[in-house]
């Protein structure tokens, strides 16, 4: 499908959000992207057809739910050039990469360290600072420079024979910038580092690839690519993934109990103890299904369009701080009115039913190193939006900052 705007204002029907809520211009699509029929209806049809419980149940009904949830497992891995047994089902990203942190903590010698970025989510900061605090490993921040990418040459300093991992974001939910993945992952493998890479922000933007990527892991969520909530994917290098503990003990993830010991059932099960989201696996095969219908390419030409609009119509308001870097980037900008708190920004612009996100962006100490203590608004789009919705949005910040310069 070739997108364009009018296609784009064609696609908004597929989406009930739009129907439910009219006149509604979505701009917060880094912290959820919204739902098409297709998706919503997978859910609703297999919860009325197929609900039962995967695993070791014989009888029809359970064998078609075991069927589609192994064929989710497929599709995600077909999506990003995986192995089925690669891919484990966990509830978010941040589960993704809490699990990793805490089984890789248990193959990282004393004296190592860990390394991350200043532009990283706390999702992909906490519970590696917690990791550190508990083994005593010191944990190190990869700078960024004044042009809102990743210092490179930091980088190539800050890793080196004591690092044992460096967690990093595909793209940065604040700046939008793209990080150079495949050369960050082939200097970290020249000196033995474990990738963990969170794509959080690039999987409904990107076509992502993890064996052209060379990574050891990758994590994602199922809600900011069309998906149902409460389902994530954490990909591992199958090698990898066999040497290492379970995160989570129970059923499922089991081959033998006795009274006094346990051993584990083979990868992925291994990593997914309890009852899973069946349900959520099979809506986020669906969103899949979306993307690829409409063709990953095509998406990324009309994103890219749409961002070079943004920046050039935010560009016409006088004294803007935008973050954003001039190349490589995700359709994800941060601004700044001067004088202005972020929250009031946002909050009048929701009274013009444009839905932006404002604060932190669950990336303090990247405020920090921005000067924005107090925050950021945030527009972040997806295939779905038009040149409308950015005329919306920029429209009404110059009546915002109008209003402003008058009290």
């Amino acid at each position: 499908m070739k997108l364009n705007n009018n296609t784009a204002k064609a696609l908004k029907a597929d989406f009930p959000i739009f129907r439910h809520n009219l006149g509604l211009v979505y701009l917060d699509n880094a912290a959820t992207s919204q739902k098409p029929s297709s998706v919503i209806n997978a859910v609703k049809e297999f919860s009325e057809r197929d609900n039962a419980n995967v695993g070791r149940g014989v009888y029809s009904l359970a064998a078609r739910a075991m069927k589609k949830y192994e064929q989710a497992r497929k599709a995600v891995a077909n999506f990003i050039g995986a192995l089925p047994e690669e891919i484990i089902f966990t509830k978010n990203t941040t589960e993704s990469l809490n699990l990793l942190a805490y089984t890789l903590s248990q193959t990282i010698e004393k004296g190592k360290e860990i390394a991350v970025t200043e532009m990283e989510h706390h999702s992909n900061i906490v519970p590696w600072q917690q990791l550190a605090k508990r083994n005593r490993f010191k944990l190190k921040f990869v700078k960024i420079t004044k042009d809102f990418t990743l210092d490179m040459n930091d980088l190539k300093v800050k890793l080196n024979d004591k690092t044992a991992v460096f967690a990093f974001t595909y793209a940065s939910n604040v700046l939008g910038t793209i990080n150079p993945v495949a050369e960050i992952v082939k200097f970290a493998k020249s000196k033995n580092v474990i990738t963990v890479i969170d794509a959080a922000q690039a999987i409904q933007h990107l076509s992502v690839n993890v064996k052209e990527i060379g990574c050891d892991f990758l994590a994602f969520s199922s809600h900011k690519m069309l998906g149902p909530n409460g389902i994530g994917v954490l990909y591992g290098r199958k090698e990898l993934l066999e040497k290492l503990e379970p995160f989570g003990f129970g059923g499922g993830m089991i081959e033998t109990v006795s009274p006094d010991s346990a051993t584990w059932a083979k990868i992925p099960e291994k990593f997914e103890a309890g009852t899973q989201n069946i349900a959520g696996a099979v809506g986020l095969t669906e969103a899949i299904n979306h993307i690829k219908k409409i063709g990953p390419n095509e998406i990324a030409d009309w994103e890219e369009k749409l961002k070079d609009y943004v920046l050039k119509r935010l560009n016409e308001i006088s004294n803007i701080k935008i973050y954003h870097p001039e190349q490589n980037s995700a359709p994800i900008i941060s601004f700044n009115l001067p004088g202005i708190h972020p929250h009031d920004v946002a909050s009048m612009l929701d009274q013009k039913k444009i839905a932006v996100r404002a604060g932190h962006m669950c990336a303090m100490p990247l405020m920090e190193v921005l000067n924005a203590k107090g925050g950021v608004c945030r527009a972040s789009l997806s295939f779905y939006n038009t040149f409308e919705d950015i005329d919306a949005l920029v429209d009404s910040l110059k009546e915002i900052q109008q209003k402003f310069n008058k009290i």
